[in-house]
């Protein structure tokens, strides 16, 4: 394979009920969309549709749940939530940047998971909860 066959651009999501526009920033200092709501001091996003969609759908509020592509304007780390520290690797592909991600685009068509699926996910993350973990910094 050529170097220019191997150069694709990355792709980024990000899921909320934040209601975004196209150019929009998602800096650090907001309130988290998860657990307590404290203001983040890193922002998230994943190279997989699948983990933006549980990021949507476990978010908190009453707005509707969005899928946001996004792009990174500055360096990004391995999101150590979701990384080696629980998972060996990066599987969901999961990064996090004290620099904003800039809201390029929104998936709109998606496919969330099942009911069932969202209660053992949230039942999971409260169990860790009370065991103390810190899901999100």
């Amino acid at each position: 394979m050529s170097s220019a066959d191997s150069v694709f651009r990355r792709q980024f999501f990000h899921g909320t009920r934040a209601d975004l526009q196209h150019g929009d920033l998602i800096a650090v200092g907001y309130a988290s969309n998860y657990g307590e709501r404290k203001a983040l001091s890193w922002v998230y996003c994943t190279g997989t549709l699948d983990a933006a969609i549980w990021g949507a759908e476990l978010a908190v509020g009453s707005g509707p749940e969005r899928i946001y592509i996004v792009e990174t304007t500055g360096p990004t780390e391995d999101d150590p939530n979701l990384t080696d520290k629980k998972f060996p690797g990066n599987p969901t592909l999961s990064y996090r940047s004290r620099d904003p991600l800039r809201v390029v685009g929104e998936v709109t068509k998606w496919q969330g998971h099942s009911p069932d699926q969202i209660r053992q996910m949230r039942g999971g993350l409260e169990r860790l909860k009370k065991g103390g973990a810190e899901i999100i910094d």
